[in-house]
């Protein structure tokens, strides 16, 4: 286990009180998990039962993974997932200890008293940073502080940055949480700075130049970034008045980070459906420039240039071939001529002005060693001992590769090439003691598929070519596979397909091509040949796992295996001799033995190459950053040579925490960054911005009031008295004495409703209903669809069923149509809503609910008030609610509830279910949804359908007169026709 420096203990000793609940903000990297596990570890008991709530399946894994370590195994954190039975989490809540559940099922489990909430000891919330009144963390403490006053609650948050934005955003979490105390640790606090700057890491900060054609398309994207944002800020306005935009936020400083695109869209998200087509374009534009600031710096020249390509081809054309009436600005522009311009030229030039034909790619071998033999082979110049200045035949006539590549491969290069001499430099001075952690060396990166290309390109570099053409071997491949790319291009436009992105051969070395254009079985003997060399010499190179570089002069020492021929391994024939004997083997003959060759050690030295463990000196190991896990991964591998490819604040202080946690280990640090470059310009500006929310979250916490919190009396209820009917004495008032409740469907937990139904004191009852979402009387069910899934549910025909069910068993069938709070409260932005749009023609059209009816008319390509007009003609009774956000919607169930009685639980969920266990939605579910897509099927006539046969098998093998003895002679028949002939 890791040590805990002292500002972990003094943030241990300030937080483990079981009496006090309080929040804690940490700045990240700095070992938040290792908190959190050290408090879990304190509180592992059978007495006591600590929930642990709002953890992903990531941090799940890692933090029960520590607690292991740590020796809390018996039986340690148990996880609470769907696949895990009712019966299964009560005896399990009743067990005590560590309990890691999922916030949806927690809420039900306490609605339904499954979980003895008066028995928890506390719970330990992650992500406290996104605790707003909507969602089930806020309501979970609600329910818990219900019942128990004694427990504890404790918060974390590495994320302060979404602490600053709203009015008292801090007082706001605090409130929901019902905490008193925040506890905020930056990386300049005291206790912090002491601790980590007593142990300090040897780092070396190399600074790399961009090339000349990367600097100026960095530059175009930076004046087309500024262009779109000039753009965004004059088209403030609409046709109904100011777009009532934050333009301090609008800079190109915040566009470099990811949350840019969210705050914009969510500025705009409430006047989405009044903003025209042009800024629209102008805010997906912002995301694009900042995506092709991070792939300049990221992707080779060769998948930069594809992507540029893709943008222009999606700009102009719709991926249905038709041209794409609004594009994007910026793309007209002269800096986006030079964009494109000097990306071609990073790949290739064109040296003839006559037509350019690019040619299919030829199936062989992706090796250049491979394209000598074969040029040997048919006697072209190239071969073996000479200069390889020679062009590819698959390259086209007039085109030149250039194949640019990234600086920091070469540097990355030198780097390694640097570290393996200091490696054999401590080797060999044998006066010094051997230090401490192992000499495998760490490369970290943004992203997987940065590890991938660096893998490929430390797997096939040629350590003597000059800077700059180290990788051309890897290059040329990627260069096929463009031209490969572009050939097929040509042919699906033939097709009419003109989007078709260009295949990634980065995943793993070597494999690309063979991968993507399969094996080629007819190859010369030459070639052959050449790879029979090849494979011989690979045998005595170096193993790098991870993908480190290839061996050359200057590598590190390479380790073999012994081929000592000692004593133990003279009679090593005559043991197998003996072994195969004892088991009934059959004779051996003498050529079965010289393949075995045990004397000489070939097989195992073959083992060792093909699956030995390599030695730390001859490993590379590449990874791209993460959360917490990093921690522990540095504490196993405990590397002395760590090589960030990009910067990371986060990693930088995981590097600290790992330096001070480790007295005497000697630790460097390559920290690669490019000049003057937007992956500069982000680094810092995000330790700006993390320094600045803690400075505003610190004055806010001395300035802010502490916030009340209300005791929620169990079954309060505000309206005492309660008219039951106006019937009986002239209205008579009787005191209620039952508390006001409604009865929720197990999946409506998804949505924000519960929890504000709650909070507005109504008793919430989980059940698994079969007809509504929401049952607020004896007499009045509800439908909750959001616009999206209003959508669906009319192109699906799903809807309509749902309203027949609903009509034929309430009195007051109400369908709720909910916008978001944030979102615009009209029907506009359906033309927004592409991917729900699309009318389905999956499900027959229904009949009315005789099963002769109207036929359903959510088959067509009808506007969505059509659909809905059409709805309240097929429904005479149904009515339909409006509600802007969850919290007016919380107030019409409150309203609608006045002077009615309270549903009952039992009666709702029997509702629609079948009495006969053996029958209906029981067993047959499914069946019994397949025959009321039938047309002449309907609610009313299912079961009886369903009472006459006994197999779907069996209905579909009956003639039209039988089917017509079930349904009558008109239904029959188009039940019938629909079955065997598929007409409608």
């Amino acid at each position: 286990m890791s040590l805990l420096l002292p500002y972990h203990k003094g943030i241990l000793e300030n937080i483990h009180d079981p009496a006090t609940s309080e929040l804690v903000i940490l700045a990240r990297g700095l070992g938040l998990r290792r908190i959190i596990c050290t408090l879990m570890q304190i509180y592992d008991s059978p007495q006591n039962l600590v929930l642990l709530v709002n953890a992903s399946p990531e941090e799940e894994s890692g933090i029960g993974e520590e607690l292991g370590i740590m020796g809390c195994r018996r039986p340690g954190l148990r996880v609470v997932g769907y696949e895990t039975a009712s019966k299964e989490r009560k005896n399990l809540y009743k067990s005590g200890g560590l309990i890691s559940v999922t916030s949806r099922i927690l809420v039900v489990d306490m609605l339904q008293s499954d979980i003895p909430i008066e028995l928890i000891t506390g719970m330990l919330i992650m992500h406290a940073e996104k605790v707003t009144p909507l969602v089930l963390e806020a309501f979970i403490v609600r329910l818990y502080r219900e019942k128990n006053k004694m427990g504890f609650v404790k918060a974390f948050t590495d994320q302060p940055e979404h602490i600053t934005s709203g009015l008292s955003p801090l007082k706001n979490i605090m409130k929901e949480l019902q905490v008193r105390t925040v506890h905020i640790y930056p990386r300049f606090q005291e206790d912090i700075k002491k601790s980590l700057e007593r142990r300090r890491a040897d780092v070396v900060e190399l600074s790399q130049p961009l090339t000349e054609p990367m600097a100026n398309i960095h530059h175009a994207i930076i004046q087309c970034m500024n262009t779109t944002l000039s753009e965004l800020k004059r088209s403030n306005t609409t046709s109904h008045g100011p777009l009532q935009l934050d333009l301090d936020e609008f800079s190109v400083e915040n566009a470099y980070f990811r949350s840019f695109d969210i705050i914009v869209r969510r500025q705009l998200d409430v006047v989405w459906h009044k903003v025209g087509p042009k800024t629209k374009q102008l805010v997906n534009d912002l995301a694009t420039l900042r995506r092709l600031l991070y792939y300049l710096l990221t992707y080779d020249s060769l998948q930069f240039h594809a992507y540029l390509e893709m943008l222009i081809a999606s700009n102009t054309t719709t991926p249905t071939g038709g041209t794409k009436q609004h594009q994007s600005p910026w793309m007209l522009t002269d800096a986006a001529n030079i964009i494109f311009g000097v990306a071609e030229r990073r790949c290739y030039t064109i040296s003839s002005t006559s037509k350019r034909v690019v040619p299919r790619v030829i199936d062989l071998v992706d090796d250049e060693d491979a394209w000598d033999a074969l040029n040997e082979a048919e006697g072209r110049v190239g071969g073996k001992g000479k200069e390889k200045d020679h062009k590819p035949t698959w390259v086209p006539d007039g085109m030149d590769p250039v194949l640019e590549e990234l600086p920091k491969w070469n540097l990355l290069s030198d780097i390694i090439l640097e570290i393996e001499e200091e490696i054999i430099r401590q080797q060999m001075n044998t006066r010094k003691p051997p230090t401490l952690g192992s000499n495998t060396i760490l490369v970290m990166a943004s992203s997987t598929k940065t590890c991938s290309l660096l893998t490929e390109f430390l797997s096939t570099m040629n350590h003597d070519a000059p800077n700059g053409t180290k990788g051309r071997q890897m290059m040329m491949q990627k260069l096929r596979v463009y031209l490969w790319w572009k050939s097929q291009l040509l042919a699906k436009k033939q097709e009419g397909k003109t989007h078709f992105a260009m295949p990634d051969t980065s995943r793993r070395a070597g494999d690309g091509l063979d991968g993507l254009y399969g094996q080629n079985e007819d190859i010369s003997e030459g070639l052959k040949k050449k790879d029979k060399e090849k494979a011989e010499r690979s045998q005595s190179r170096r193993r790098i796992r991870g993908g480190g570089p290839s061996p050359s002069s200057g590598s590190r020492e390479v380790k073999t295996a012994s081929t000592d021929r000692g004593p133990d391994r003279v009679g090593a024939k005559d043991d197998f001799f003996e072994f195969w004997t004892d088991v009934g083997g059959g004779p051996i003959e003498l050529s079965d033995m010289q393949l075995l060759d045990f004397g000489s050690g070939a097989l195992e030295d073959e083992f060792d190459v093909h699956y030995g463990l390599l030695p730390p000196e001859e490993t590379v190991l590449m990874r791209a950053y993460s959360d917490d896990s990093d921690d522990r991964m540095l504490a196993e591998i405990e590397p002395k040579f760590i090589v960030m490819f990009e910067p990371n604040m986060e990693f930088i202080r995981r590097i600290e925490v790992y330096r001070s946690s480790n007295p005497g280990l000697g630790v460097r640090v390559y920290h690669m960054i490019y000049e003057n470059s937007c992956e500069e310009h982000k680094y810092l500006a995000g330790i700006r911005r993390e320094k600045e929310s803690f400075e505003r979250l610190i004055k806010e916490r001395g300035t802010m009031l502490m916030p009340l919190l209300e005791e929620r009396r169990e079954g309060a209820n505000e309206e005492i008295l309660k008219t039951i009917s106006s019937r009986v004495a002239g209205g008579r008032r009787t005191m209620n004495k039952e508390p006001s409740r409604v009865i929720v469907d197990m999946r409506e937990f998804r949505s924000t409703l519960p929890s504000l139904l709650h909070a507005s004191n109504l008793l919430v009852i989980p059940a698994t209903l079969t007809i509504g979402d929401y049952i607020l009387t004896p007499e009045i069910c509800v439908e909750r669809k959001s616009l999206s899934d209003l959508i669906s549910s009319f192109n699906s025909g799903r809807l309509y069923t749902q309203c027949e069910l609903m009509s034929v068993h309430y009195k007051h069938p109400i369908l709720l149509i909910e916008f978001e709070e944030d979102k615009a409260f009209t029907l506009d932005t359906v033309t927004d809503m592409k991917s729900y749009a699309k009318p389905s023609h999956k499900y027959p059209p229904k009949k009315g609910p005789s099963g002769s009816g109207p036929e359903s008319p959510y088959s067509g390509s009808a506007t969505i008030q059509s659909k809905i007009v059409l709805l309240t003609l097929t429904f005479p009774r149904l009515r339909i609610i409006w509600s802007s956000s969850p919290f007016a919607t919380s107030e019409i169930f409150n309203d609608l509830k006045l002077n009615n009685p309270e549903p009952d639980p039992t009666k709702s969920i029997a509702l629609g279910t079948d009495d006969d266990p053996e029958a209906g939605a029981g067993v047959n579910g499914a069946a019994e949804e397949v025959l009321r897509c039938l047309p002449g099927i309907s609610v009313k006539n299912v079961k009886y359908v369903m009472g006459k046969v006994g197999s779907l098998k069996e209905f579909c093998e009956l003639d039209i007169k039988g089917v017509q003895d079930i349904l009558g002679v008109e239904p029959g028949k188009a039940c019938w026709e629909f079955m065997h002939r598929g007409d409608r």
